[in-house]
């Protein structure tokens, strides 16, 4: 679980669909699986009625009648295996549609938390919960209680065939135990080192081009290596173990019915029982041990399933709830932090505390303060990015944990420090991926953010595509495009974290004529700042100093008191020539 989350009801409830939907696929499977396995004497009782009355007889009509009634229970079984498979493939769909929204959401979570597990891991718990309910295991767990019923008629042919029947059997189910020991453990230590693994390949794959200009593949490369070695020299060991276990399964079962034959013979040379028992036994006995094969074949996947299914119920439990109705009405007035306390996600140190200001519709506040002193963190908090230890933030006095995330979005625009755009067109990225965006609304936020000429000369304008995290785009291009994210629908409160960094004196006009423009119509605009220019764009400064807020009030009042000179030293006077 992760620190800070508690349960909800509303998760619950969710869950509950998802165990509505196992009921039915288990009572369906359970039903589809006992018809399944009467059928499944069909194969003995014809070896029987033609070694024990065919044969004897010489009746080909009886032959030919035994012989159309299997054919018949072999197609029905064919029929029955069929939708059995089928039931538990749209079971396993049915799991993911049910579950696929949250695993989305904790994701997301998970990133923005900076969670100790892997963000991803839910997605690959739900893949493995999902494959492992379209394959094979669970049938072969479902049939494991028929291997009682198969020694049973077993006993009822003779209690000796019954009796060596349950004693392989005995020792199958004891390796079976045998293998969730020796296994469970090991998986999950395997996954651990999956997800080492994959940072390090995240870590090349993020920062390829930094890694080559630095010099810094070959160290990364030993990383890979070592996290790879100890992620394959784990999973050599599992693997060692499962099949150690499956091949002495197989064995232990052709011994079996080697002794089942052998009994069988016996009997017969004892006059204890017919020809026919001898063939029967040994494909009851192969029926009966079938099940626990399979389940030993396929117990890594079940493990791993199981294993999966509890870190996803504990999380979705776990998650924050999200508000469900739009209750509120749109911003308008007020921005207020009111006594504001949070840290990076995971750590115990709190980087801004007891920061309190409020903001009325169209003011606009720079954020100064020397770096590390939490610019960037208070903006995260204001944004409802980073969750706080304490305070709140409010628009129009309510909090902004009481809106959806949907909703409470098209209130705020938000510009990061690092500005990674969403593979897709440009439009679509200022459209913040709107499946309703009306051209003339991202033309509009365009122009708000002066970047609409510099789209035009983009090669296919606003449907130029730009690649992953925006790379096909210079940083001043994807910082002038987020600022149009950022502005588009109008927002309330905008929110820009460094927006001039990687800016010309064009986009820094451009800039300064879009704060202007949104502080008109009212929006309230908060920006971290650190070249003066910026300065100009706003009419209060809130000054920060290891995490608190030192001083807040009129740029007017504030900028020549408190901030430190930001003008150049004169130039030295040069010395006079020696003559």
């Amino acid at each position: 679980m992760i620190e800070g989350w508690v349960e909800g009801d509303a998760a619950k409830q969710r869950l509950s669909a998802v165990m509505l939907h196992a009921r039915k696929a288990m009572v369906a499977t359970f039903v589809l699986s006992a018809v399944l396995n009467v059928l499944l004497l069909s194969g003995s009782l014809y070896m029987m009625l033609v070694y024990d009355m065919v044969l004897p007889s010489g009746s080909i009509p009886t032959l030919v009648g035994c012989a159309i009634l299997v054919l018949v229970a072999y197609a029905f079984q064919g029929v029955l295996d069929f939708i059995r498979s089928r039931v538990l493939l749209h079971f396993s769909a049915a799991v993911d549609v049910d579950l696929s929204g949250d695993v989305h959401k904790l994701m997301g979570l998970m990133s923005r938390s900076q969670a100790t597990m892997d963000s991803l891991q839910p997605m690959r718990d739900l893949d493995q919960l999902r494959q492992f309910l379209a394959g094979p295991g669970p049938s072969a767990l479902v049939d494991l209680p028929w291997m009682l019923f198969f020694i049973i008629i077993l006993f009822l042919l003779h209690p000796y065939l019954g009796i060596t029947v349950l004693i392989g059997g005995a020792i199958l189910v004891f390796l079976t135990f045998l293998t969730e020991r020796l296994t469970s453990e090991k998986n999950q230590k395997l996954l651990q080192l999956a997800g080492a693994r994959q940072m390090v390949a995240d870590i090349t794959r993020r920062h390829a081009e930094s890694l080559f200009a630095l010099g810094m593949e070959g160290r990364i490369a030993a990383r890979w290596r070592t996290a790879s070695g100890q992620f394959l020299a784990a999973q050599e060991k599992l693997n060692a173990i499962s099949n150690s276990l499956s091949n002495l399964t197989k064995i232990l079962r052709m011994v079996l019915q080697s002794g089942v034959l052998t009994v069988g013979a016996l009997l017969v040379m004892e006059q204890q029982a017919s020809g026919g028992v001898i063939f029967a036994s040994s494909i009851l006995s192969s029926r009966a041990l079938a099940p626990v094969e399979a389940a030993i074949a396929n117990w890594r996947g079940f493990v791993s399933a199981r294993q999966g299914w509890a870190r996803l119920k504990s999380l979705i439990l776990a998650m924050p709830e999200v508000p469900q109705a739009d209750m509120l009405p749109a911003p308008e007035k007020i921005v207020m932090a009111d006594d504001i306390t949070l840290g990076p996600p995971g750590l115990d140190r709190m980087t801004v505390q007891g920061v309190r200001f409020g903001l009325r519709a169209g003011d606009g506040l720079a954020i100064l303060g020397p770096s590390g002193c939490g610019k960037s963190t208070l903006v995260r908090g204001l944004a409802g990015i980073w969750p706080l230890n304490s305070g709140a933030v409010r628009l129009d006095n309510a909090d902004l944990t009481q809106w959806p995330p949907e909703i409470i979005g098209r209130h705020i625009g938000y510009l990061p420090q690092n500005v990674e755009l969403i593979g897709g067109t440009v439009a679509e990225n200022i459209a913040r991926f709107d499946p309703d965006a009306q051209s003339e609304d991202v033309i509009k936020a365009a122009q708000l953010a002066g970047v609409h000429d510099l789209v035009l000369h983009l090669p296919d304008g606003y449907n130029t595509q730009v690649g992953a995290d925006g790379r096909a785009l210079s940083g001043g291009q994807r910082q002038r495009i987020g600022l149009a994210r950022a502005l588009y629908g109008e927002p309330f409160l905008i929110i820009l974290d460094e927006p001039n960094s990687n800016l010309d004196s064009a986009g820094e006009e451009a800039l300064s004529n879009a704060i202007a423009d949104v502080r008109a119509r009212g929006a309230v605009v908060i920006a971290v700042a650190h070249r003066p220019s910026l300065l100009a764009s706003v009419d209060l400064v809130l000054l920060m100093k290891e995490g608190r807020a030192v001083a807040f009030g009129p740029k007017e009042k504030l900028v020549g008191h408190l901030l430190p000179d930001r003008r150049p030293a004169p130039a030295a006077a040069p010395a006079a020539a020696s003559a």
